[in-house]
């Protein structure tokens, strides 16, 4: 890796791809099969601890926890010892970047050990050993798969090697020992080998021919750039003068050519497009033998990075399946990764809680739900919601509904009994003008019911609670004034003259309505103002539902509002109960009281179930109070004297009323 440093070695170029692309190639096929948890072992040389440093590295970066490194050592027993801590650990992947003598000690005593569930991954430098392979027991040591430079026969070499070597036998022995002495010591660049004597022709051919092809493109690469820098055609070169080094070096920078039809190429840093094999150690033969069971190639072209391995060429030793190499088992789907110690790959499985999922993306974190979307405890993936309101299409929406407009119909049937019999004294006894007030205000505030359905917006929101309480304000207080009259008539007038003047001229009853219901108008507008009712998605209330509903707003607003027209309803009863000994026709209590204790059940149930219950009923059982406050009033208040007045007209005279007063008069006077 340090030769592709141009700063360093300018002028160097080779045919053996760099070694950085043969760490590539070995990252990816500890990807390829989820290996994570692996062993380094290298030798005291440059090219090991360079590939070391880079697979330290790239491992880092792809998740894959080193959780052995080391040094091939020279005594047999330092590496039984280092196998025996290999196997401490539990590693089931050891890659070997190294050569040379370490290498064959270390497959010697791995033999010997017995570690037989160990996959071994081989650096080009080993992968095509010819001695290794052949040792006794070598089926012992596991799997071995390993990376080699893509090889290519060469057409002709055998019969080459073969002719020259008889050539050999014919005109070396004819040489005489003088000659030989002298050339024995003293290279030579033609094909006259007298060192090659001994060597049989077999020999050259079964030696390892990894790099043959190597050697043979690069002659080409030279040859290719000399032919351009001479201008040489098919038969002639033009140029005469000198050619300089730097020449040569120019042109195989860039040239590109074919060669028994691989093309070769150099890149930037002078380096070749790297291609290698995957190559599997078949021990189940005699002698042990090579397979090629995949391929990896790299190149700047649209092809990119192509790395393809076939699985089912290869025999692995643990029961026929892919060994498994693992820090700690993966967690099950929707468990989160809890890393303990140094290594990423020993972790803790917890699981995420409800609300939250865990994917392979983030393995270590429990990631929330977006809101639209929920999940159980130990979820990998969440689950959409489904949108709930109450619709007007739901039974309890039209059973209320139409009750609303039952009630809207009998207030205007009241109203017109009443205005048909306005002179008569049940109704003026009752309020008179101010009936047709009360009226109006039960009449718009069933019309409001219809708000408390279908899909909540911010109009119906405020069109709910605020008018209600404003409009039922408006009755509360048109019931206390009505109480407090008849009490200042009978009680009052006597006793405290004065005041029940001031009350009657400066027309004391309309006064009280209009400041009561004005400071309603305020406070809800104060309420609004803030942070009024709106509406809101409540996740939270039902698990796999988006609950879409009106929220109250400022809390404290909406508790004044309420606890004024508390406040009004206090009065209003106890008006009431001052006038309880009253003449009947004039004595409203039981039906005041009536009235308000049926407010008071429905408002208290609400806001229970409010505190209680979430859910998309809600709205009805808003709906409910505040239809069964409106429903007090009319039945309570207004029902039974449209029955006297069309049912009992005899008591609807003044005769019958001045008979009451008298016999109330009378009674008072005994007492």
């Amino acid at each position: 890796m340090q030769l592709s440093d141009k700063a360093r070695f300018p002028s160097f170029i080779r045919t053996i791809p760099s070694d950085k692309n043969q760490v590539d190639g070995i990252v990816l096929l500890l990807l390829k099969f989820n290996w994570r948890w692996i062993a380094l072992l290298g030798t005291d040389d440059d090219y090991s601890q360079d590939g070391i440093k880079t697979l330290n590295e790239q491992t880092r970066e792809h998740g894959i926890c080193v959780a052995y490194e080391n040094t091939i050592p020279q005594s047999s027993s330092a590496v039984g010892h280092m196998l025996r801590n290999i196997v401490y650990l539990n590693v089931k992947v050891v890659v070997v970047f190294a050569t040379g003598q370490p290498v064959t000690d270390l497959m010697r005593q791995a033999i010997a050990s017995n570690v037989g569930d160990i996959v071994w991954v081989a650096s080009e430098a080993w992968s095509l050993s010819q001695s290794i392979p052949k040792m006794p027991g070598i089926s012992r040591v596991g799997t071995v798969l390993g990376m080699a430079v893509k090889g290519m026969a060469l057409s002709g070499f055998d019969q080459f090697i073969q002719s020259t070597r008889n050539s050999w036998n014919g005109s070396f022995q004819k040489k005489s020992s003088a000659f030989l002495g002298a050339t024995s010591n003293q290279g030579s660049c033609n094909q006259h080998c007298p060192q090659c004597s001994q060597i049989s022709a077999s020999a050259v051919q079964d030696f390892d021919s990894t790099f043959s092809f190597s050697v043979y493109s690069a002659v080409y690469a030279v040859a290719h750039a000399l032919h351009r820098v001479l201008k040489c055609d098919g038969k002639i070169c033009k140029r005469s003068e000198p050619v300089l080094p730097h020449q040569i070096l120019q042109n195989m920078k860039e040239e590109s050519f074919t060669l028994n039809g691989r093309t070769i190429s150099f890149d930037k840093s002078g380096d070749p497009p790297p291609q290698y094999e995957v190559v599997f150690w078949d021990t189940t033969s005699q002698p042990a033998s090579f397979k090629r069971v995949g391929s990896y190639a790299s190149d700047s072209g649209d092809s990119g990075t192509r790395f393809v391995v076939r699985e089912e060429d290869i025999k692995w030793h643990a029961s026929g399946h892919i060994p498994v190499a693992l820090g700690s088992k993966d967690c099950i789907p929707g468990f989160k990764k809890t890393p303990y110690g140094i290594h990423t790959c020993c972790f803790n499985c917890e699981p995420c809680t409800a609300g939250t999922f865990v994917n392979q993306s983030d393995p270590y974190n429990c990631q929330p739900c977006p809101q639209d979307e929920w999940s159980d405890d130990e979820s990998a993936f969440c689950q959409k919601r489904t949108l709930e309101y109450l619709d007007y299409n739901d039974h309890f929406s039209i059973g209320l509904l139409v009750c609303a407009g039952l009630m809207c119909t009998v207030s205007v049937a009241v109203a017109i009994v009443f205005a048909v019999h306005h002179d008569t004294p049940v109704v003026k006894s009752s309020g008179g003008k101010m009936c047709f007030f009360m009226l109006g205000c039960l009449g718009v505030s069933c019309l409001s019911i219809g708000c408390f359905f279908g899909v909540p917006t911010t109009w119906k929101c405020i069109l709910r609670n605020p008018v209600f309480a404003v409009l039922f304000t408006a009755c509360l207080c048109c019931l206390s004034v009505r109480t407090f009259q008849v009490i200042c008539v009978f009680k009052i007038a006597a006793k405290m003259p004065k005041v029940y003047e001031f009350w009657v001229k400066k027309n004391g009853q309309w006064m009280f309505v209009t400041a009561a219901v004005g400071l309603q108008i305020f406070m809800c507008g104060l309420w609004v103002g803030i942070e009024g009712p709106h509406p809101f998605n409540d996740t939270q209330a039902v698990r796999g539902q988006i609950i879409y509903d009106c929220g109250m707003g400022n809390m404290f607003a909406f508790t004044a509002v309420i606890a004024f027209v508390g406040l009004l309803s206090v009065l209003c009863f106890a008006f009431s109960y001052f006038g309880k000994d009253l003449p009947k026709d004039y004595n409203e209590a039981k039906y005041v009281t009536y009235s308000l204790l049926v407010f008071f059940f429905t408002w208290v149930a609400y806001l229970t179930a409010y505190v209680v219950y979430s859910g998309k009923y809600i709205p009805l059982i808003n709906a409910i109070s505040v239809l069964a406050s409106l429903a007090s009033i009319l039945v309570g208040y207004f029902i039974p004297k449209c029955y006297v007045i069309l049912f009992k007209p005899e008591y609807n005279t003044t005769a019958h009323f001045q008979t009451c007063i008298q016999n109330y008069t009378k009674t008072i006077s005994s007492k």
